[in-house]
């Protein structure tokens, strides 16, 4: 407990009135915080802080790599930016040793601030000092964990690119018959290569990376490092994460298994406008972002570039490409689902090389001065077209129905109507796509007049909606005609649960392996319901394996 000395030892506050220093001793927090223990993580609620003993060490994130920005004494205090901006804290402050500390909530500091001009003044002035600090730091050129060579149709460059934007990792992408290319392989005293090659920071040069080494070679997580879990999730999208969260939160040891990158597809959403919690909208991207930061730190394993070849129903096994395999006491499927393919012919051939299912934002910068086309009517499509408009010379939206009120939100439809350089062109469909190397020009049937017309074209976005892809799932896990997976009340209509107790909401046909997000059997397709569901299934897997321990005693 706090007492007044100690708070009068605080040069900041030495001179207050001996009835304000009670205060603030009976109602400000008192932290002891241990060796890496945070007294607020970047991001965190604004507040102020008074180191009364030890050594607090400012870090913070630049693209993945931590950074130490300096550091908070005995007697220091910190905290004076997010106030003075209203703002969360722009790094986070750790214990580098046994530490005290005192947390002032944001009301307690303007109640102090009304009784004494000094303090307020004092706050403000050192507010101005170290966002100066910070200024200088985020001026300071940040140089790219990879430097990319190759062609914008090569496939496996492509990948490379994507991959990296996905994972939030910074690069830097040169065409190979540019003059910055030709200064990248001067500099380097190589003779020039098509690629794809890329440069690390470390100086390491890698010719054709598979992405799987890459993420090695950034350290990025492709191994289980325990050897067994409480909970295994198969895939990483927003009920993949949220149950990783939830998951490491309340103790259990989790690790996520992700194919790609974490966000699954609303990770390539450009804008997400009807998520609770931000008035202003949320990048896919940066939501994803967030998760992931969330549920490492409370201790979840991400592995990425990892698929799942099968698991076991009986152990929980999941067996993964390759030779490891995670041993968990339970497991939740949360793989989402894959956009569906158009039969088109050629379509294949051009995938990657100016045809692409889904939308990356990283896709955007591609398209600039060009006249790209969308396939697709839903949410996904429209948010895609706002995000293009800023980037193509024109946007239009292929509509096989007529209109878009069945099936995009009212507040996308109004947004689209306001950009001058998107058309929405209904009762429409591709009929043909032309390219050798790439994609060039595609056919568009008018059903209304019955006409085919060509148009040039940057670039062919689909979102036609989507499948579930489970084929991969053993039989003791039930499915409906189209791949989505059972739970529930769902799996005992259908006859497919033979065991003493009924199963819980989120579990499948097989004890102990949960569904959760697109791939279970629902009419709700939202981030905000694949969230919720990724949150209950946690709950669920408590019961079972308090109920399996009971069984196991016994």
């Amino acid at each position: 407990m706090l007492t007044v000395d100690e708070v009068g030892a605080i040069p900041l506050f030495s001179d207050l009135p001996a009835a304000e220093l009670e205060r603030l001793a009976r109602m400000a927090a008192d932290l002891h915080l241990s060796p890496g223990e945070f007294a607020v993580h970047e991001g965190g609620e604004a507040a102020l802080f008074a180191v009364l003993a030890g050594k607090i060490e400012v870090v913070k994130t630049f693209d993945g790599v931590e950074r130490t920005l300096g550091w908070r004494l005995t007697g220091t205090i910190f905290g004076e930016v997010p106030i003075a901006l209203g703002s969360g804290f722009p790094g986070g402050y750790r214990a580098a040793e046994p530490s005290r500390v005192m947390r002032i909530e944001v009301q307690q500091y303007y109640s102090i601030a009304a009784v004494s001009k000094d303090v307020a003044q004092k706050v403000s002035a050192l507010a101005r000092e170290r966002m100066g600090g910070l200024q200088s730091v985020t001026a300071e050129p940040q140089k790219p964990r990879v430097t990319l060579v190759g062609h914008r149709w090569d496939t496996a460059c492509g990948d490379l690119r994507r991959f990296l934007a996905r994972n939030q990792i910074s690069f830097t992408w040169l065409l190979p018959d540019t003059p910055d290319a030709e200064a990248f392989w001067s500099t380097l005293g190589r003779p020039a290569q098509d690629g794809p090659v890329a440069l690390l920071a470390d100086g390491a040069i890698v010719e054709r990376p598979a992405v799987r080494d890459l993420a090695i070679r950034l350290g990025l997580q492709t191994r289980p490092r325990a050897d067994e879990y409480d909970v295994a999730i198969v895939g990483g999208g927003p009920a993949g994460l949220a149950a990783a969260v939830y998951g490491a939160s309340e103790g259990l040891r989790t690790i996520v298994i992700e194919r790609e990158a974490p966000g699954g597809q609303a990770g390539t959403s450009s804008r997400i406008e009807n998520y609770l919690g931000f008035p202003s909208g949320i990048s896919g991207d940066e939501l994803a972002s967030r998760a992931l930061q969330q549920a490492k730190r409370l201790g979840a394993e991400i592995l990425v570039t990892r698929s799942v070849a099968g698991i076991d129903p009986a152990t929980h096994e999941v067996v993964l490409d390759g030779t490891d395999v995670v041993r968990a006491r339970s497991l939740i499927l949360a793989t989402g689902v894959a956009w569906r393919r158009l039969a088109i012919d050629g379509f294949d051939r051009l995938i990657g090389k100016g045809v692409y299912y889904g939308a990356a934002r990283s896709e955007a910068s591609s398209t600039h001065g060009q006249d790209v086309y969308l396939i697709g009517a839903g949410n996904s499509a429209g948010q895609a077209a706002m995000h293009f408009s800023g980037h193509a010379r024109s946007v239009t939206l292929l509509v096989r129905g007529p209109s878009l009120a069945d099936s995009m939100s009212h507040y996308l439809i109004e947004q689209l109507r306001a950009k001058s350089n998107v058309k929405v062109q209904l009762r429409s469909e591709v009929r043909a796509v032309h390219g050798e190397t790439h994609l060039t020009a595609i056919d568009i049937l008018d059903k209304t007049s019955n006409e085919v017309s060509r148009h040039e074209c940057g670039g062919l976005f689909v979102f036609i909606g989507a499948n579930a892809e489970t084929e991969w799932l053993p039989a003791d896990v039930a499915r409906d005609a189209r791949g989505y997976v059972l739970t529930g009340d769902d799996v005992k209509k259908a006859g497919h649960w033979s065991h003493g107790r009924d199963p819980y909401l989120l579990e499948t046909s097989a004890p102990g392996i949960f569904a959760c997000g697109d791939v279970r059997l629902s009419p709700v397709k939202r981030v905000a319901s694949a969230v919720g569901e990724g949150s209950m299934a946690i709950a669920f897997v408590h019961q079972y394996l308090a109920n399996e321990g009971k069984a196991q005693r016994g």
